[in-house]
């Protein structure tokens, strides 16, 4: 038995799961997780790179989950970084300026790696799986859509469309004008129908994960804070047209007063209109939401191969 922590360092949020990894029956078992919402890609679409204050909310946060992982006695520790580090021109810089502040030091995963591992993590523990199904996860940088088996996956893809780069190209105020938020969907619509055809056959199974899929879960259930309850729950395509159509007339007081935590109220819009539009032109009815994602891949991915 292994008792490890997995660090997924989003666009948006810092992700952390310890669990116990057992060889012998090759589980993973839940033992602690934790979020922060440290918007370390705010401004790398325009500008780049990844600003000094932003590095900054990431070395705090790392400082915390290391006291979280000493408490619950994980015994190793992996971090990966997706599309914000990817798409960074001083990553090294910010890696190396984590690992000297914290110990950590971040892997960045390629945007095939990124979505091979949410795949794997989104479901695992699920008893009961579609013959064929698909996993699409919303980040603050990228989507990633991947669709396959249990025998593995036949497509996969990552797409540079997130809640936090669609809000910062298209988005100049809350709520935003009309032209904006039509810019913003044509866009949209047009990354996604490149991947149509290539997916299609997954869109009757299709299972959501990460933080803009999970909080319109919690609003769709009607519960003002997130809740694990939520893993399972099925996000009807009526829900989401409604959702999409009361944060574009909101202000992000109004936002915040639906059940929106207050970090992620400035880009729930952009991320509830990539869901939309994805199961619009996917013709997807439902969205099962997984409470789960890249962090349990990356650490099912280390019990594999320990």
């Amino acid at each position: 038995m292994t008792r490890l922590a997995a660090l997924d360092i989003g666009t948006n949020t810092a992700l952390l799961l310890i669990a116990d990894l057992d060889q012998r029956t090759n589980t993973l078992t839940t033992v602690f997780n934790a979020q922060e919402i440290i918007r370390l890609g705010k401004g790398v679409d325009a500008a780049g790179n990844i600003n000094a204050d932003a590095v900054s909310r990431l070395i705090d946060c790392l400082k915390r989950y290391k006291v979280l992982i000493a408490q619950h006695g994980a015994m190793d520790t992996i971090a990966v970084g997706t599309s914000a580090l990817r798409d960074a021109t001083n990553r090294d810089e910010v890696i190396q300026a984590v690992a000297q502040a914290t110990g950590i030091h971040i892997a960045t995963l390629s945007g095939a790696e990124e979505a091979e591992l949410t795949f794997l993590g989104a479901v695992a523990g699920w008893q009961r799986l579609p013959e064929c199904f698909m996993v699409i996860d919303i980040g603050g940088g990228s989507t990633e859509l991947v669709m396959g088996s249990m025998d593995g996956i036949a497509s996969r893809t990552s797409l540079d469309i997130g809640a936090v780069r669609i809000s910062e190209r298209f988005f100049t105020s809350a709520p935003p004008a009309a032209y904006e938020l039509e810019a913003a969907t044509q866009f949209i619509t047009d990354t996604l129908a490149g991947e149509l055809a290539a997916f299609i056959e997954g869109r009757d199974g299709v299972f959501g994960v990460a933080g803009t899929i999970v909080t319109l879960g919690q609003l769709a259930k009607g519960l003002k804070h997130f809740s694990y309850e939520l893993h399972g729950f099925a996000l009807h395509y009526r829900q989401v047209h409604h959702l999409v159509q009361d944060f574009a007339r909101s202000s992000l007081r109004d936002i915040i007063e639906l059940g929106v935590e207050a970090g992620r109220a400035d880009v729930i819009l952009a991320g509830t209109l990539i869901l939309h539009q994805f199961m619009r032109l996917f013709a997807v009815k439902t969205v099962t939401v997984s409470t789960q994602g890249l962090r349990y891949g990356v650490a099912l991915r280390a019990l594999r191969t320990a």
